[in-house]
């Protein structure tokens, strides 16, 4: 008899996750450990694994009802991600970023995006601008929702990427805001940061729809240096 399926099945403590999926069905869309990958990297952006906590492989391939096999090449891929350092004899840890981390990761995307932001103003077409202008208004309706806002705010940024269309750097962004995610002090939880962010959302949304490039550029620059500000306490 053909043995049966190996599946993903999350602990009673994971709350109402989604249901098990069979192997033989996760691997007609991806291998089992990108799979275990996504998991893993959910329990770390909801802090269901916290920043410096270990990594326990046994107990979550009790969990997950899987070998180590897979749970270590999930690590692997999060470890290249940058959301798990692997310790030599001590195992796999979610990642802590320092203060210096933190510093770098703002630094860079506000050269990669407000180059990004000019580019749209002065080459995306109406329909992208009104496209970016409706994630705003999202964002607008979010604001006293700190996780939708979170949400919405990442949507509009990665969309204005999409349509600047560059994919190298759309790729690092992605791991970059992927990162960020570890921060233990986001510049949003500030308190009224989110109105701030707000309000340069909407100075920025204006450079777009008047076509000012090098406004754009600047404000986008600025919204990153205020984020920095915000994380750190300077």
């Amino acid at each position: 008899m053909p043995a049966e399926p190996r599946s993903i099945k999350p602990s009673p403590a994971l709350g109402t996750a989604a249901p098990a999926l069979p192997l033989a069905h996760a691997l007609a869309h991806r291998a089992l450990y990108q799979e275990v990958a996504e998991h893993l990297r959910q329990q770390i952006f909801s802090r269901q694994l916290e920043p410096g906590a270990w990594i326990d492989e046994l107990k979550l391939c009790g969990e997950l009802g899987i070998s180590r096999t897979p749970m270590r090449e999930a690590l692997k891929v999060l470890a290249v991600e940058g959301l798990v350092t692997m310790k030599l004899r001590r195992g796999a840890y979610v990642t802590e970023m320092s203060e210096r981390d933190v510093r770098e990761a703002y630094q860079l995307l506000a050269l990669l995006e407000s180059d990004a932001a000019a580019r749209v103003a002065a080459q995306g077409s109406d329909t992208d601008l009104a496209e970016l202008q409706a994630l705003h208004d999202e964002l607008e309706r979010q604001v006293d929702e700190r996780d939708d806002f979170f949400a919405a705010n990442e949507r509009f940024h990665l969309r204005l990427l999409e349509i600047e269309a560059n994919r190298w750097r759309q790729q690092i962004v992605t791991d970059l805001r992927r990162v960020m995610k570890l921060n233990r002090h986001h510049s949003l939880f500030k308190q009224g940061r989110l109105q701030d962010s707000l309000r340069e959302h909407r100075e920025l949304m204006q450079a777009l729809q008047a076509r000012r490039a090098d406004e754009a550029a600047r404000l986008m620059r600025a919204h990153f240096d205020n984020g920095l500000a915000a994380a750190t306490g300077a």
